[in-house]
């Protein structure tokens, strides 16, 4: 028997491009899953208040639709806004809405899960209060010369954040200033560091450091011992 393989050749090849071109559609239809994370915004922060803790910075969300609506999602453009105005001091409890998502995802899409569903935050009243600037003087001064006098300017600064926090607060450290090998004044631009927590300077211009760097004195003359008065 005559094998001919190019006999319905044109058949052939369209069958062939209708069943790729079924490939194509089922795989662009078929549901797949993914997952990113969107930024967590407050917004209308009472003066008064500070955060001071917050449960979760992101929402993850996960996303089932189709490969096209997949390609058509952009998460860089997503944000969850928190209303904050009203708010009072103590612990806020928000839970994540997915229906404001609903109008931003493009068709074919739709959020099926998201985490954490509830976003806690603490809220504290703000305080403000002056207090010390120590200036943070590090190394030694060259052989023979020593720091005779420290001082900073301005002497204090006004420190705002929680009010637990600011009452605490007696002092705070400038950056280090470093005297080593020094053998004359000094004058540094630094600025103020009021450390780990939810504390922050109003004005956050750098203060003047000044150290004094004079030669060490000579040590006094040892008193010339008295002469015995000889007996009358």
């Amino acid at each position: 028997m005559t094998v001919r393989p190019f006999a319905n050749f044109g058949y052939k090849m369209l069958a062939i491009v209708f069943a790729l071109f079924l490939w194509v559609v089922a795989r662009g239809s078929s549901s797949v899953e993914r997952g990113f994370d969107v930024p967590v915004v407050l917004q209308g922060l009472p003066s008064e208040l500070v955060v001071v803790d917050q449960g979760a910075d992101m929402v993850n969300l996960r996303v089932s639709g189709t490969r096209a609506a997949q390609r058509n999602l952009e998460p860089e453009r997503l944000e969850y806004a928190i209303d904050l105005s009203g708010a009072k001091p103590g612990v806020a409890k928000f839970e994540v809405d997915l229906s404001r998502f609903e109008d931003r995802l493009p068709r074919g899409a739709r959020i099926v899960s998201r985490s954490p569903a509830q976003i806690e935050l603490m809220l504290e009243s703000r305080a403000t209060r002056p207090v010390r600037v120590r200036p943070d003087i590090e190394g030694k001064p060259a052989d023979g010369f020593r720091v005779a006098s420290v001082d900073a300017d301005p002497p204090r600064v006004r420190i705002t954040g929680a009010r637990a926090e600011v009452l605490r607060l007696s002092e705070v450290a400038t950056e280090m200033v470093d005297v080593g090998g020094a053998t004359g004044p000094l004058e540094r631009e630094v600025h103020v560091a009021p450390g780990a927590g939810h504390l922050w300077v109003e004005d956050p211009a750098p203060v003047k450091v000044r150290v004094d760097v004079q030669p060490v004195p000579p040590p006094a003359p040892e008193p010339a011992p008295q002469k015995a008065r000889g007996r009358r």
